[in-house]
């Protein structure tokens, strides 16, 4: 029986509650239950997010070292093994998805080298501009048919912002937030059809191993996909690693080697600070992260 590590048990149950409890519970079954199925050992320590459990495996009929990933199946997971399935068959530089069961959720994935994340890379502006290379190869992609749709997801945001904002304590945030809606009402009619990961911060690209012919290269893991425009993937690339001198030389290196119009982008990425706003509003925030608001300012021309 594996064990689930405490901090990946205590954060489902404060976010997702009884079915965070209940989803922590089935853990050690489900981990059983595919490493018989799907042949694999165990070949290490677990590893974890905030969503997922992941066990390092061996698959016994060939050796090939592997990853069993577990998660819970909602609004944003159910779509991981589609954007994988699409980004490997466009050769876009995504972690390679070798077994799934659409029940549960679970994927068997291609090994990464957990010891080398983009995290790791000193240079700052060097991991900037690796993440950069990274998305504009993801969002070449058309997204499938069936993804959730940034249309969908923006026309949420737009009907909740007039009311919610009145939670924020300080004016000026309140004013900041409803002005990135207007920039979002601006582009909402063109919401984009491109595949987006949503969630590419650096801990989401890591080395490839050699002995899967990606010795050398940087590989995405862990998309929250949806189908829209690319200007609303550059948000993480700002926000992590926050450097607030840094952020207009952030956001022009990215639209550069994305190709984007900048004030679409620029309307997008504000978008995002809308979205996370409206998050923390609804689990009682009363102010905006200072660094999402310093983004939105800087890119409002505010700072």
């Amino acid at each position: 029986m594996i064990e689930v590590p405490e901090e990946l048990a205590a954060g489902q149950c404060a976010h997702n509650g009884e079915s965070g409890r209940a989803f922590v519970a089935a853990l050690p079954g489900l981990a059983e239950r595919y490493l018989e199925e799907w042949g694999l050992r165990l070949d290490g320590a677990a590893m974890y997010g905030m969503c997922a459990l992941v066990l390092p495996v061996v698959r016994e009929g060939d050796g090939r070292r592997t990853a069993l990933k577990l998660q819970a199946v909602d609004e944003e997971t159910v779509g991981e093994p589609v954007a994988l399935r699409a980004w490997g068959e466009a050769g876009a530089g995504a972690v390679v998805l070798l077994e799934y069961d659409p029940e549960t959720g679970a994927m068997l994935l291609e090994r990464l080298d957990e010891r080398r994340p983009l995290t790791g890379v000193v240079d700052a502006r060097e991991a900037v501009r690796v993440l950069a290379g990274s998305l504009a190869r993801l969002v070449r992609v058309p997204a499938p048919v069936g993804l959730r749709r940034l249309g969908d997801v923006a026309a949420r945001m737009l009907e909740a912002a007039p009311v919610a904002v009145g939670s924020l304590a300080e004016k000026d945030e309140r004013r900041l937030l409803l002005d990135c809606a207007g920039a979002v009402r601006e582009v909402a009619g063109e919401p984009g059809d491109r595949l987006l990961h949503w969630d590419l911060h650096y801990a989401n690209v890591l080395a490839g191993r050699a002995e899967e012919g990606r010795g050398g290269e940087w590989v995405v893991l862990d998309p929250k996909p949806l189908s829209g425009d690319p200007g609303f993937e550059l948000f993480p690339a700002l926000d992590n690693r926050f450097d607030a001198s840094e952020v207009r030389w952030r956001f022009d290196l990215l639209t550069d080697v994305l190709g984007l119009d900048r004030e679409r982008a620029r309307a997008w990425t504000l978008g995002r600070v809308l979205q996370n706003g409206l998050w923390g509003i609804r689990r009682g925030a009363v102010r905006l992260p200072a660094d999402h608001a310093e983004i939105a300012r800087r890119l409002l021309g505010r700072s």
